[in-house]
């Protein structure tokens, strides 16, 4: 899969709404199917993130990209329990 493509080019291959550029289809038919316990849905800074490189570079990233680059620079979900390791509270 080429990563390396603008809106225009993952709407124009009819993949905008769909895995791995949108996860509301897999949402959708997981409700349906009463599925949720498997379902992963990425954390909203995902998005944020995504839509600031799309901003900056001009490409449209997979959110599985995305989200193991943030992974791999440290982030962390918040429902981890590792999301805030080494922050010290007084």
């Amino acid at each position: 899969m080429n990563i390396l493509l603008n809106r225009e080019a993952v709407e124009a291959k009819g993949m905008l709404d769909s895995p791995p550029y949108s996860v509301a289809s897999s949402v959708f038919k997981a409700l349906h199917r009463n599925q949720l316990d498997n379902l992963h849905i990425p954390h909203s800074d995902v998005y944020y993130v995504r839509a600031a490189l799309e901003k900056h570079s001009g490409y449209y990233f997979p959110l599985d990209v995305v989200e193991k680059a943030m992974r791999d620079e440290g982030w962390r979900d918040r429902r981890s329990r590792n999301r805030y390791e080494g922050v010290k509270y007084d």
